[in-house]
């Protein structure tokens, strides 16, 4: 079942007296759609005055008319992959937490093709947003681990101010190459886009603050073995911190990491996830093991 803020047709706003602002704002508070939706409508030409297509950060003055053509949402393929493992760890009426594997992306991209988390859990969570139906949080592509999904707005909205509140605790597992100059520290450094695609970078540009802590587990002959914990949550956060201070994480060839163990991908893994339960307000805390690829490497490099 689709959320009602969501369905397809074509409807006419007009735009009430009072203090103006970004169309994509006014429209999205206004039909309860979520912002990110709201521009990609308008990014295919889907919101309009007057005939004349707009751009999100238009100003819309009182009176102006707008009109929404909100499309027929995908057909999503909710047939399982036989070749992923999805875990749920908890379920109730609210939520989800998931423990993804690695290889599984997170929602449906242009560039992708094939299953993802969106696709598997579309049917049990129903309505919201059409392409990131519950998604709170995000976790790459090659990072296995735990993340949270709600499954209805009200959760969203809860689970989504917790995380912008650092209220959620993400402690992840990495494995780091060379020796770190202390057994625990902050990587405080902005991260933004970089100019090769799908990398971001220290410094680079429209740079977000960005922050994450760390402790060693384990000096290992080549590498570190250790602890991350996100305060903020910027995309390839942990993988781009260790990169800019000359340690990435072991598979990441995107960073510049050696892939010495023939793990085709990052060495991380969200093992630890807290928060607080939208409705009933008790801290939840959940912890996933090691998967068997990362256990493997990781004894692989402690023989070395």
């Amino acid at each position: 079942m689709v959320d009602p803020s969501y369905a397809p047709g074509v409807r006419v706003l007009r735009v009430p007296d009072g203090p103006t602002g970004r169309v994509d704002r006014y429209v999205a508070d206004a039909t309860g759609m979520s912002r990110s939706y709201v521009q990609k409508l308008i990014s295919d030409g889907r919101l309009t005055s007057s005939g004349e297509a707009l751009r999100a950060n238009a100003i819309v003055g009182p009176g102006t008319e707008l009109t929404i053509d909100v499309p027929e949402p995908i057909a999503l393929d909710l047939e399982p992959a036989p070749e992923i493992a999805l875990r749920v760890v908890y379920e109730d009426e609210d939520l989800l937490v998931i423990d993804k594997p690695a290889g599984l992306v997170v929602h449906p991209a242009p560039s992708h093709r094939g299953p993802t988390l969106v696709s598997e859990l579309a049917e049990i969570l129903g309505g919201g947003d059409p392409e990131r139906p519950g998604i709170v949080h995000r976790l790459d592509k090659g990072t296995s681990g735990l993340l949270v999904v709600a499954r209805s707005d009200a959760a969203h909205a809860a689970l989504q101010a917790q995380v912008q509140g650092r209220e959620v605790e993400r402690v992840y597992l990495a494995l780091a190459g060379g020796h770190l100059a202390s057994r625990t520290g902050t990587i405080d450094a902005p991260i933004g886009r970089a100019r090769q695609r799908h990398r971001m970078a220290v410094s680079g540009a429209a740079s977000r603050q960005a922050r994450t802590h760390f402790e060693v587990l384990e000096a290992l002959p080549r590498e570190t073995y250790l602890q991350a914990r996100l305060e903020t949550g910027r995309t390839h956060q942990i993988r781009a911190h260790f990169a800019a201070i000359g340690h990435p994480l072991s598979g990441d060839t995107t960073y510049g990491g050696a892939d010495r163990y023939g793990l085709g991908r990052q060495f991380l893994h969200a093992h630890r996830l807290a928060f607080d339960h939208p409705e009933t307000g008790e801290r939840l805390s959940y912890e996933s093991p090691l998967p068997a690829d990362l256990a493997t490497a990781l004894d692989a490099a402690r023989a070395e």
